[in-house]
């Protein structure tokens, strides 16, 4: 657990260190800004990949749903913990950067922060302080096919992150952001919503119950939990498609008199 932890303390803020010193030297056109918000990208992608593969690797290897064990399951939230509070100080680093320009102090830029990312924030603190107890501790030895489950979730981070590089470097009426906007899409029905689902009918499937009886057959909390969960998601999923709405609009063409 503690060697865990610590190698997610020096791997993520080493990334980070490192893709904007690499971007710095191997791209001088672009400013200081874009090297250390291109890199958060860059270091937000890794962990995804890191995590969807780690998921994948504890699904596969659970038969039973409920008490099959793989190590990933538990060690990969020690190496996540990490990631999750240099995440947060990415956040305001990036903050910081884009309205360095406008001579505000610490004070201001920080409570702007707070202000303009709330629902990511406080995301950041259930994960910390509720999801992690939960996954650690409170379930016990049971639930590794689930907590491989949510870990796949990270899976549209990449394409999230490929589209905010587009539109940071001009790029967002090209083809690239076109269909980089569908996998997002794709990936993020898929793998942060249609994965509650999934994971009802995994259990029921286990069970002998059908996806509608699952509800009523399992503990109340467990999904008052889900349902937490999943609010967010669908919120994110529907700026997303109002997103890709415009992007895809075509203006009428207007008819001469």
């Amino acid at each position: 657990m503690l060697l865990t932890l610590a190698w997610g303390s020096v791997f993520f803020p080493g990334l980070f260190a490192f893709c904007t010193w690499a971007l710095r030297r191997s791209r001088p056109e672009w400013t200081e800004t874009d090297c250390v918000m291109i890199s958060t990208r860059l270091v937000s992608s890794v962990q995804a990949v890191l995590a969807t593969g780690s998921g994948i690797v504890v699904i596969r290897s659970c038969n039973d749903v409920i008490s099959d064990r793989h190590w990933l399951a538990r060690e990969y939230v020690w190496f996540f913990i990490p990631y999750m509070i240099y995440d947060t100080y990415a956040m305001y680093l990036c903050e910081w950067y884009r309205t360095r320009d406008q001579n505000l102090s610490h004070s201001t830029t920080f409570r702007n922060f707070l202000s303009q990312n709330r629902l990511m924030i406080t995301h950041h603190a259930v994960i910390l302080f509720v999801l992690v107890p939960v996954a650690q501790r409170l379930r016990g030895h049971l639930g590794d096919f689930f907590v491989g489950c949510i870990f796949t979730a990270e899976l549209s981070t990449p394409f999230v992150s490929l589209g905010r590089v587009l539109i940071q470097l001009k790029q967002q009426h090209t083809l690239l952001y076109k269909m980089n906007g569908i996998l997002t899409l794709a990936t993020f029905l898929s793998c942060r919503i249609l994965l509650f689902p999934f994971m009802y009918w995994a259990y029921g499937q286990q069970q002998g119950l059908s996806l509608i009886q699952v509800p009523f057959n399992i503990p109340f909390y467990c999904n008052v939990a889900n349902a937490f969960l999943i609010a967010p998601q669908i919120y994110w999923f529907s700026l997303l498609c109002r997103k890709a709405a415009r992007l895809f609009d075509v203006p009428e063409v207007k008819k001469d008199g």
